[in-house]
């Protein structure tokens, strides 16, 4: 058992085959410091900073106190894994390695003692290199299941490699929007259901039934605030235990603020606040062309009515800078199936 051990990765995105490594190297030093470098060629889809990545492995580790984990901008530290393709050709600076280990070694406060992790398919594990190498070099098992290079070039393909903790942060968040009776919740549940996504429900209707007793008629332009706060915890919470590259979340804040200026006859500010803070990734909007269907909650029932609230949702969209996709095929089913194809095309890239 050696006493200081160092591993030193991306980890964009972390995945169970690192934290497998990650174990593998606890269980051969008694105290094993981590090291998340910034990643010198992110994914375009996914905006992910150091404080994500610490947050993953802190998370991971919390229970596991011989590990550490420190974060660095610095992009030419030797890895733990080879993650390039078989085809490139990897130069091996090792007089550069070695000036950067020492400088991080300092900021650290690690002895010369410190042995540095490697997957043992990593260039620098040759012995001929290994000599030159300021620390001596311990290797790990290759997780031959788990191709990172694979994994941060498709996380969404890869998504049951993904570690949890690291899934929020990969999961894209789909609102489905419109006015009263257009099929909003039974179509967020028909998505759920088809890609075994994890949702997040409409929390207006929540709160009647939770803080009002049941029905509007107490409501007022103090309870939007609330509304909304519940909301951004519910898709906090199911993007935190997402099952899938995408998250459904029934209406949104600019739906919200909608009811607010209809009902109220103000803007919010706190609601709009909430729109321009947690933005979702992608919002499909359903015409206002289906038979109205009044369950004892709906008001907006005319077609007057219901096309003033199509138009001040379009409104405050575009005051926010929100492109909704606009599903208008009255048959329900048409609606499921163009859903399905916005989605398949957008998070999954599947082409149609």
């Amino acid at each position: 058992m050696y006493d200081t051990g160092l591993m030193i990765g991306h980890f964009e995105p972390l995945h169970l085959g690192q934290m497998r490594s990650i174990l593998d190297a606890a269980g051969q030093a008694k105290t094993l410091h981590i090291v998340i470098m910034a990643h010198p060629s992110p994914h375009p889809d996914f905006t992910i900073t150091l404080q994500d990545k610490a947050r993953w492995l802190q998370m991971a580790c919390a229970d596991l106190p011989f590990i550490h984990i420190h974060t660095t901008h610095e992009i030419e530290l030797p890895l733990h894994e080879h993650l390039y393709s078989t085809s490139d050709d990897v130069s091996i600076d090792v007089a550069t390695s070695n000036a950067k280990l020492q400088r991080l070694m300092d900021a650290l406060s690690l002895s010369a003692e410190t042995v540095l992790f490697m997957a043992e398919n990593h260039p620098l594990t040759r012995n001929d290199i290994q000599e030159q190498l300021l620390l001596p070099v311990v290797t790990t098992p290759l997780q031959s299941e788990f191709d990172s290079y694979a994994i941060a070039r498709d996380p969404v393909a890869h998504w049951s490699a993904l570690h949890p903790q690291a899934r929020a942060d990969y999961t894209k968040t789909v609102a489905i929007v419109g006015g009263e009776s257009s099929g909003k919740t039974t179509l967020v549940h028909k998505l759920a259901n088809y890609y075994g996504a994890s949702f997040a429900l409409e929390m207006g209707r929540l709160y009647v039934g939770t803080d009002l007793g049941g029905s509007e008629v107490g409501l007022q332009y103090s309870d939007y605030g609330p509304i909304c706060l519940d909301h951004a915890e519910a898709i906090r919470e199911a993007k935190a235990n997402a099952t899938a590259p995408i998250t459904i979340v029934d209406t949104d804040f600019v739906t919200t603020q909608a009811f607010c200026e209809e009902y109220e006859g103000r803007t919010h500010p706190f609601v709009a606040a909430c729109i321009d803070e947690f933005r979702l990734d992608h919002t499909i909007m359903l015409d206002n062309n289906t038979p109205w269907v009044d369950d004892g909650m709906r008001s907006l029932g005319t077609p007057e009515a219901r096309g003033r609230f199509e138009q001040r949702l379009l409104d405050i969209f575009a005051h926010h800078d929100i492109a909704p996709h606009m599903i208008d095929q009255p048959d329900y089913d048409a609606r499921y199936q163009q859903a399905l194809q916005f989605i398949d095309q957008h998070i999954y890239g599947k082409t149609l």
